[in-house]
């Protein structure tokens, strides 16, 4: 495994993390069973970072985080995220004041069977409560020994710096992957900058680039693909486009074989290729796809690579990283 310093928090983070959004059933059904042995065996393999949401399922996904790997606790970075999912009269149900920072904390403790987590997360901007409140309670919890660090998930450029001007943020998430190269354009120089961590979603892009699709495929009614995707994910499942793009991933398979690679191992080791990005997160189900994963370590992409790789994606027309990101994302 290859680590990397996580930011300027002294913790050093596997290039690859555990993601566990489909921990929670949002993803479609899954085997409990299964899945933890992956998340199991991804510890085995090196993987150190484990990241999970309250909003995940409501809880289900740091219930079954804690029953998968609770138990070792001393050998994982743990990182969760609040602030969405609450309230009906508030903006998408977004809350990251003080009161809920705290209790939101408290009941993700309690869900993980542990004292603290190494990182903790607000999940999207709450832009009806100020955002000096949200970072003098994230400051709280630290200074309570309840989270090592903090950070946060998908706020633009405008507010990390309003952000930052109260408490020092720690590490930032975004999706980043072929389709979705947003970030790269300014968010990743600002946490280059200014040492911040950098966490990447969507790496296999939700699945498009992991070779497991086809005209076919149909989601299940709790895989939250099934509606063609939310915005933060360009809407990659839509039916005006969602043909187009498994066209794009067997142009990007090709390239994928002429290098002696499966496809995702190409589009992991693409993601994890940026200097700003500390670990890209993937999830896995079974414990052969944590073993496929390793693939996307110990080589590296040419010029000539990525200039194939672009080539594809302008082939078929796919803007991958539209001017207007703030309104696509939120």
């Amino acid at each position: 495994m290859e680590y990397r310093p996580f930011g300027k928090t002294g913790m050093d983070v596997s290039a690859i993390g555990f993601g566990c959004w489909e921990m929670s059933g949002g993803y479609g059904s899954f085997d409990k069973t299964e899945i933890i042995a992956a998340a199991n065996r991804a510890i085995d393999v090196g993987i150190n970072c484990f990241d999970t949401a309250e909003d995940y399922g409501k809880g289900k996904s740091e219930d079954v985080v804690f029953e998968a790997v609770g138990h070792r606790r001393d050998e994982i970075i743990l990182v969760t995220k609040f602030g969405i999912g609450y309230r009906n009269d508030r903006p998408r149900g977004r809350d990251a004041g003080r009161e809920m920072a705290h209790a939101a904390i408290d009941h993700s403790l309690k869900r993980l069977g542990t004292d603290y987590v190494d990182v903790f997360l607000v999940h999207w901007p709450d832009r009806a409560t100020p955002f000096d409140e949200t970072m003098l309670a994230l400051d709280e919890i630290v200074q309570a020994g309840k989270a090592r660090a903090i950070g946060l998930s998908n706020f633009t450029l405008d507010e990390i710096e309003r952000c930052m001007a109260v408490r020092r943020v720690d590490v930032l998430q975004y999706g980043y992957n072929m389709f979705d190269r947003r970030m790269s354009r300014e968010i990743f120089a600002y946490a280059e900058e200014h040492g911040i961590g950098m966490m990447t979603y969507g790496s296999l892009a939700y699945g498009l680039l992991a070779g497991a699709f086809d005209e076919d495929t149909k989601f299940e009614q709790n895989d939250w693909r099934r509606g063609g995707g939310g915005g933060f994910s360009l809407r990659l499942f839509a039916d005006d486009v969602f043909r187009r793009n498994l066209k794009v991933a067997d142009g990007v398979n090709e390239v994928a074989e002429r290098l002696g690679k499966s496809l995702p191992e190409l589009a992991l080791n693409w993601t994890l290729s940026h200097p700003a990005v500390s670990t890209g997160l993937v999830g896995a189900r079974r414990v052969a796809e944590v073993d496929a994963n390793m693939g996307a370590l110990g080589w590296k992409l040419s010029d000539d690579d990525r200039a194939a790789i672009d080539r594809v994606f302008d082939q078929f027309e796919v803007n991958t990283a539209p001017n207007k990101w703030v309104e696509s994302i939120d």
